[in-house]
């Protein structure tokens, strides 16, 4: 394998800058105002910034259900967040028939 190359998981090959050309990046990069790199301060705040939705103490279940599909389109027409719509009619329903 060719100095400065990586070689990936997949096999790819991957070409390394090197210092020189690192420099000139981050020089082109410290010249432009709207493109400035990241402190190092800020890339701790990315690092530690988690993703994805955050952790609920009631743990949803993922199940299969078969609908009709003018239900199913009925239901998505209703715009975003038909999913916790329909949940919640499922709670309401069964808090109805257990009275």
């Amino acid at each position: 394998m060719l100095p400065n190359t990586v070689k990936t998981r997949s096999g790819r090959i991957l070409r390394l800058n090197t210092p020189e050309e690192d420099a000139a990046i981050t020089a082109a990069a410290m010249a432009d105002p709207d493109a400035r790199p990241l402190t190092d301060e800020e890339w701790e705040a990315v690092i530690e910034k988690k993703r994805g939705r955050p952790f609920s103490e009631i743990r949803k279940e993922l199940v299969s259900l078969r609908f009709d599909p003018d239900v199913l389109a009925g239901l998505r027409a209703t715009g975003k967040g038909w999913r916790t719509r329909v949940n919640d009619a499922m709670r309401e329903w069964l808090e109805a028939r257990s009275a």
